[in-house]
């Protein structure tokens, strides 16, 4: 967590001290007396001045949104934001127009960008949170698309009683994968390879 230590005459004055310093709102941070002032003996001996720690807030959502439209902006790309954080979970949603130039070839724009959110996001947490990205639904139909690809394939497999390898994958797509044939009768299956080559192999029973 981002904070800092101030004093000054008044509490008043050492929480704008400290605002400055870190360069953000009072509403973005909590702030805890730690001194309060004193003036002590006839106002001249033994005065002490107030003492303050100011934390910021860390705010996931915001965080993301901010980044995102600092790095649409220079993309000349006009969107706006959905998100909901919950169980250390943040899904974040861009909605816009003409977005398959953020989804890229297979989603491999998306995935990165998405990454660097997450990135951003945690950046001095003590806490991790986990970054979903998502725009025109394009993670609900590429997980549809993977489930009826791994279907295919096990029939595959069975049929020719030959092992599968699929494409290079990243690790939330061969979760789904691993997941809609977890109790195939038929087939079982794994992944091998080093990233970002690896790979979900299909083998028969």
């Amino acid at each position: 967590m981002k904070f800092t230590e101030k004093t000054g005459k008044t509490v008043e004055e050492a929480v704008k001290n400290a605002l400055e310093e870190l360069n953000v709102g009072r509403e973005e941070v909590d702030i805890e007396v730690l001194e309060v002032p004193s003036r002590g003996i006839f106002g001249l001996i033994g005065t002490r001045p107030a003492k303050i720690k100011v934390t910021v807030i860390d705010n996931p959502e915001k965080k993301a949104t901010e980044f995102l439209e600092d790095m649409l902006e220079k993309m000349n790309i006009v969107a706006k934001y959905r998100t909901k954080l919950e169980n250390n979970t943040l899904n974040l949603e861009i909605i816009g127009s003409n977005m398959g130039v953020l989804i890229g070839k297979r989603g491999q724009t998306l995935d990165a960008i998405q990454y660097l959110v997450s990135l951003v996001v945690n950046k001095e947490r003590d806490e991790y949170v986990r970054v979903v990205l998502d725009t025109e639904n394009y993670r609900r139909k590429r997980k549809q698309t993977l489930i009826k690809l791994a279907n295919k394939l096990a029939y595959k497999a069975k049929s020719t009683s030959r092992d599968v390898v699929l494409e290079p994958m990243n690790p939330y797509e061969r979760r789904i994968i691993h997941a809609a044939l977890q109790n195939h009768p038929h087939v079982v299956t794994k992944s091998k390879g080093e990233e970002p080559f690896r790979k979900v192999v299909i083998e028969v029973k």
